[in-house]
């Protein structure tokens, strides 16, 4: 998406790495296992390979975008998944970290906006970064003063 004019880019987000962890584990395991299972073995290989890949390009081609104005997300590559959401018209903000997420710094970053509709991003790199700067700018927008902490 395009920014609007005198719109600026106050944070940028991406996915997180740990986006290539089941990939990974599918593609070790199956190419492990290659010498005693053989033919099922190197298919599962072959199909954490072509996960991979397609994470990969997920990876590469997504990006969170929040502005002054708006936040603009792009995330994935089979289902593309591509939103503008103004800062004047969210509602709420919510931030979900599984217990690696915890560890590795990722989780899902939930926005409630237009009073009734939801938009999820998963695998959000510093989640709670995210959702404190969009706080902040969701007050600036509608001249509040910033919360804190």
């Amino acid at each position: 998406m395009k920014l609007f004019e005198n719109e600026r880019v106050i944070y940028h987000a991406r996915l997180h790495w740990a986006l290539f962890l089941g990939p990974a584990m599918l593609l070790l395991f199956g190419g492990l296992s290659i010498p005693t299972k053989g033919h099922a073995a190197a298919i599962m290989s072959g199909l954490g390979l072509l996960w991979g890949i397609l994470s990969y390009k997920t990876f590469s081609d997504s990006s969170i975008r929040l502005t002054d104005k708006r936040i603009l997300v792009r995330v994935g590559t089979v289902i593309r998944k591509i939103y503008g959401i103004a800062l004047t018209d969210i509602a709420f903000v919510d931030l979900r970290q599984p217990s690696l997420g915890v560890i590795l710094n990722f989780g899902n970053v939930t926005i409630i906006h237009g009073q009734k509709f939801k938009s999820s991003f998963k695998m959000v790199a510093s989640p709670a970064e995210l959702a404190t700067k969009i706080k902040e700018q969701m007050a600036t927008a509608k001249g509040d003063t910033p919360p804190k902490g």
